[in-house]
């Protein structure tokens, strides 16, 4: 239809403009949606894999986050390490650095189950400017040849830990909605415990706001 208008003579760019517009509503939206994984699944596979693999596998489960946005991370975006906490600032990520910098979800805390063995990885392996060089189309195809793994994608991950989060809040485990807003990575939508990027921006000290934001509180069930 925009060649037809170009052909016409007349202005295509509304028309361009609109079919942007379908485009981005269509993606917020998905028709088609990962098979979510299991907790077990993900481990059992992990724990055969290249410590980097290993890593980025439990550091997406986690913090509930695509596999891309792991894979992504410098050793620089880990403002702590210890057996108790890590945190994460994903601001540098390719998904970050297009997002708001003063975002509330820019910063996840890890603690309960894992975070020590995530962070002996993350000693292990550090310095690093990408934490491992798997990207999504890869594990999709490694997981394609894999037999624990068929019929799960990269997005698989996320979608996972999400469900498992759902479920906790089901049975009456108090989980406030807007942290699982925020440890998604989504835009969160106002409410009690909702913080604007206005309010962010005043915080300078990063490991003290990332506290504050209080995303331990879920990762912590995962």
């Amino acid at each position: 239809m925009s060649a037809t208008f170009g052909a016409l003579g007349l202005d295509n760019a509304p028309l361009r403009s609109l079919a942007s517009a379908l485009r981005n509503a269509g993606a917020a939206v998905p028709l088609r949606q990962a098979k979510p994984m299991e907790k077990d699944t993900l481990l059992k596979w992990a724990r055969q894999q290249q410590p980097d693999v290993m890593l980025a596998a439990l550091l997406a489960w986690k913090t509930a986050s695509r596999w891309a946005e792991v894979a992504a991370l410098a050793a620089s975006q880990f403002l702590l390490i210890s057996p108790a906490e890590i945190i994460v600032d994903w601001m540098q990520t390719p998904k970050g650095r297009r997002a708001d910098p003063f975002k509330a979800s820019r910063f996840t805390v890890v603690k309960g189950p894992l975070t020590a063995e995530i962070a002996t990885l993350l000693q292990s392996l550090i310095p690093f400017n990408n934490l491992t060089t798997i990207s999504t189309t890869k594990l999709d195809e490694l997981w394609g040849r894999s037999n624990l793994m068929r019929g799960y994608t990269a997005h698989s991950v996320k979608r996972g830990a999400m469900t498992r989060i759902f479920q906790l809040m089901g049975r009456g485990v108090p989980i406030p909605p807007h942290l699982v807003e925020r440890l998604a990575k989504h835009k969160e939508q106002g409410g009690p415990g909702a913080l604007s990027g206005v309010t962010v921006r005043y915080g300078a000290d990063p490991v003290a706001m990332a506290r504050a934001l209080e995303t331990g509180k879920v990762t912590i069930h995962l």
